[in-house]
């Protein structure tokens, strides 16, 4: 692959990458419906959920993903993602991973 080649796709992953960050004050905003479980600061206080905080953004949202398109099964986390945009899985993803 040539300078210009790499170039290129090193500018197109790039722009993927900054077309996935979701806004973590909305984030913030749209994660009262996850404390319940997933504790205020994304810390479950219960050792059935998992921790959210600091997790790694793509992850978070490919998980949340996945429970929307139902390709990850869980009642209570599909009905919980059903009502998500994808701006809102951009901005929670983006919110706890955040998180220290």
């Amino acid at each position: 692959m040539g300078r210009t080649s790499l170039t290129i796709v090193s500018l197109m992953l790039l722009a993927s990458a900054n077309s996935m960050a979701g806004d973590a004050a909305a984030g913030k905003a749209k994660s009262a419906q996850c404390a319940a479980c997933h504790g205020a600061a994304g810390i479950s206080p219960m050792g059935l959920y998992p921790n959210l905080a600091g997790q790694k953004e793509q992850y978070l949202a490919k998980q949340m993903n996945d429970f929307r398109s139902a390709k990850r099964k869980d009642p209570t986390m599909q009905a919980m993602m059903a009502a998500l945009s994808d701006s809102d899985v951009a901005n929670l993803a983006a919110y706890y991973a955040g998180i220290k």
